[in-house]
């Protein structure tokens, strides 16, 4: 598995390559958001994984992550920030980023959210989940609603994989927490709403027919 880390700091940057490296993966370290940029463009097939830093000189963390996601590379992208608010993480997950870590944070905790994010089920074979026009496909990882393709960020499938494996079924948003993140670690409150938002924006709001609908009370669920 090869990691891209994209961090300023040398020192954090090389100590984080190190870390990841003795875990059996295969690291490139990118000192500024411009060089990250160029070259995931171009090799983001590559990579397993990004963990970008907010703060970079020149193209900033934020804008690394909307470029890439502007470019339709699904690339799974951890952000590391120094900043605590609620915005801040908002802003970081609608920028496109599938995860946060506020420094200073444990290594031991950088590589929970890496499995978390990485896990595939190994035991599933290939098949297809509908819900109205909606057609996900868990071998290709393809998301289709009325023949058109759409493209997901890697949560933003798994989101919506969870959603319609229990159709018609509402899900709390601790239950989609801890099926999304079951890292032992806290994941801010409005990180499902925020998730949720983003992807009704590309599987329901250019639709008549919404099939996300949220349950008052309870949560959120895929229309039966």
């Amino acid at each position: 598995m090869r990691v891209a880390i994209v961090e300023d700091e040398k020192k954090l940057a090389d100590s984080l390559a190190e870390g990841i490296t003795t875990e059996g993966c295969e690291v490139r370290v990118f000192y500024d958001g411009e060089t990250a940029l160029e070259d995931l463009r171009e090799r983001h097939a590559q990579f397993a994984i990004a963990i970008i830093d907010l703060s970079l000189p020149g193209i900033g963390g934020l804008d690394v992550c909307r470029q890439l996601r502007a470019a339709e590379i699904m690339l799974p992208i951890i952000v590391l920030t120094a900043r605590n608010t609620t915005a801040d993480k908002v802003e970081a997950l609608d920028s496109g980023a599938d995860d946060f870590i506020t420094k200073p944070f444990s290594f031991d905790e950088l590589l929970a959210r890496m499995r978390a994010i990485l896990r595939r089920p190994r035991d599933i074979k290939p098949a297809q989940l509908q819900a109205a026009d909606v057609i996900l496909d868990t071998g290709t990882r393809e998301v289709r609603r009325s023949q058109e393709v759409i493209r997901l960020t890697y949560t933003e499938f798994e989101l919506l994989r969870q959603l319609m494996e229990h159709a018609g079924k509402p899900l709390t948003r601790e239950e989609i927490s801890g099926l999304l993140w079951n890292t032992g670690t806290e994941v801010f409150s409005n990180a499902v709403d925020v998730h949720i938002r983003n992807l009704r924006k590309k599987i329901d709001d250019d639709y008549d027919t919404r099939i996300i609908r949220t349950v008052r009370g309870v949560g959120y669920a895929i229309q039966g």
